[in-house]
C-alpha cells in the first residue's frame, strides 16, 4: 500500500494515525495489552490493524484470527434475532412480557427494604417486549453496585453465577421487584438475557442453536460461539482487569476459562466469543441494510426500524437513566431495539453523524456503524472496566479524521 493511498474515500496515512495512537498512548505505557482495529467504508475494508499481545503471560501476539470476549457486543445479535421473528409476525412489541413469561404477570417495583424483604408498590403498567429491547424494562445488573435491588441480584449470582441457566434467571427475576415502573426510565440491565429467553420461547431452540442457523449459518460466522472449542482455545486471548496506576492484571487465563468449558448459560446479553472478522460479517450484514454476500437475515425496513430512537420523545440517555453506567458515552445518544443511536453530534462531543449506532462490551471492545458516511470500526482489545479510557471517542476522531470523500 503507498503512503497516501486512498480506500473508499478514505486517507490511508490518516487512517496510520491509529496504528500509532494506540502505540504510544496506550501499548508503550502497559495501559492494554494489545489491541486489533478494523475499519470499513462502502463494504470495503480500509483498515485492519493488530497491535501488542492476546496473552501478556504466554507473550503471544495479537493476530487477525484472536478470539475475544465481546460480551455486551453480543447484544445487538440476541436483539436482532427477536426482531426475525418480529418479522414472521410471531409477537408484537407492545405485547406484555407475561404473555410469553406466565410468572411475570404480577411484578412489582422496589419502594424499601433488603434482599429479601423487600417493600413494594404495583407496576403502572405491565412490561412490554420493546422496553425489554430498548432497557427501559426496571430491570438492571448486579454489577452496578447502586441499589438495594442489584444487591439482590449479587446475592442470587444472577450476572452469569456457577449454576445459572436463563430458565432459573427468568424465575428468579419473576420474585425480585424492578427498580421502576416499566418505560419510566431507562437503565442497563439483564433485559437482553431475558430477550435471549423469548428467543428460545419462540422459536422452540437453545439460544446456541438458534443463533447458529439464523445468524451464523448465512453469514458464514465460523468462529463466533458461547464456548470456545478446544481446538481454537490456543487463539483465544487472555483477559485483563484495570489497575489503579494505569497498569493491568490477568483477569480470565484463556487455558483456564469458563469461556472453554460447557456452563449452561447462554447469555444474550453477555455471553459470545468471536474474531474481528466473524464480527464484521454481522457488522457488514447491518451496514448494507440487513444482507452479507446474498445472504439477507433482517429486512431493510425492520433494521431502519431498530436504529431509531426508541426513548420517549426522543430524548437522549442522561434525560432518562437512571445509572451512570453502559457501554457508550450518554450525552446526544439515544437508545433503539438493541443499540444506542447517536441522536445530537455536537452534544456528543464526538465527531461523527446523526444516526450512527452500535455498543460495546465490558472488557473495552467496540463497534459502531455511520449510515451517513456507510462507515464501520470494529474494536477489539480486552481490558475490565470497559469505562477505564477514552479510547473509544478518540478512535472516532481519528477515523472521521481519514475521510477524505
Amino acid at each position: 500500500m503507498s503512503d497516501s493511498a486512498i480506500i473508499a474515500g478514505m486517507h490511508t496515512d490518516r487512517l496510520n494515525r491509529i496504528a500509532t495512537h494506540i502505540d504510544q498512548a496506550y501499548l508503550q505505557p502497559g495501559k492494554l495489552p494489545g489491541a486489533l482495529t478494523l475499519v470499513a467504508r462502502r463494504g470495503e475494508i480500509c483498515f485492519l490493524h493488530a497491535q501488542g499481545l492476546m496473552d501478556v503471560e504466554r507473550n503471544k501476539p495479537v493476530q487477525r484470527d484472536t478470539l475475544f470476549r465481546v460480551y455486551s457486543m453480543t447484544k445487538p445479535m440476541t436483539s436482532l434475532a427477536l426482531m426475525q421473528m418480529y418479522e414472521q409476525g410471531r409477537f408484537l412489541l407492545d405485547d406484555p412480557v407475561h404473555k410469553y413469561i406466565p410468572s411475570w404477570a404480577n411484578l412489582r417495583v422496589y419502594k424499601a427494604g433488603v434482599h429479601p424483604q423487600f417493600m413494594t408498590t404495583p407496576a403502572q403498567r405491565p412490561m412490554t417486549i420493546r422496553d425489554l429491547l430498548t432497557h427501559q424494562s426496571g430491570l438492571t445488573y448486579g454489577f452496578m453496585n447502586r441499589t438495594n435491588v442489584d444487591a439482590a441480584y449479587r446475592a442470587l449470582k444472577l450476572d452469569g453465577g456457577a449454576g445459572l441457566t436463563l430458565e432459573k434467571l427468568v424465575d428468579e427475576l419473576s420474585r425480585l421487584p424492578l427498580e421502576f415502573s416499566p418505560g419510566s426510565a431507562w437503565n442497563y440491565s439483564v433485559s437482553t438475557d431475558v430477550v435471549g429467553y423469548l428467543v428460545q420461547v419462540l422459536s422452540g431452540m437453545t439460544l446456541e442453536e438458534y443463533f447458529a442457523e439464523h445468524i451464523f449459518k448465512p453469514l458464514g460466522m465460523q468462529d463466533t460461539f458461547f464456548t470456545v472449542p478446544a481446538d481454537k482455545i490456543e487463539r483465544f486471548a487472555a483477559c485483563y482487569q484495570y489497575q489503579p496506576g494505569d497498569t493491568f492484571s490477568l483477569q480470565d487465563d484463556p487455558q483456564q476459562s469458563v469461556f472453554t468449558r460447557s456452563h449452561g448459560y447462554l447469555s444474550g446479553g453477555g455471553g459470545l466469543v468471536s474474531t474481528v472478522d466473524d464480527y464484521y460479517r454481522f457488522a457488514q450484514a447491518l451496514a448494507s441494510g440487513g444482507e452479507f454476500q446474498g445472504e439477507r437475515i433482517i429486512g431493510r425496513k425492520t433494521l431502519e426500524f431498530m436504529r431509531l430512537n426508541h426513548l420517549p420523545n426522543n430524548q437522549d440517555l442522561p434525560a432518562v437513566s437512571v445509572g451512570a453506567f453502559s457501554e457508550t458515552p450518554y450525552e446526544g445518544s439515544g437508545f433503539g431495539l438493541g443499540f444506542s443511536v447517536k441522536t445530537d453530534v455536537a452534544k456528543s462531543h464526538t465527531n461523527g453523524s446523526v444516526g450512527e449506532y452500535g455498543w460495546g462490551g465490558m472488557a473495552s471492545t467496540n463497534f459502531f456503524i455511520d449510515p451517513v458516511e456507510d462507515l464501520m470500526m470494529i474494536f477489539m482489545t480486552q481490558l475490565i472496566p470497559s469505562s477505564t479510557y477514552q479510547i473509544r471517542q478518540e478512535l472516532r476522531a481519528i477515523i472521521n479524521g481519514a475521510i477524505v470523500d
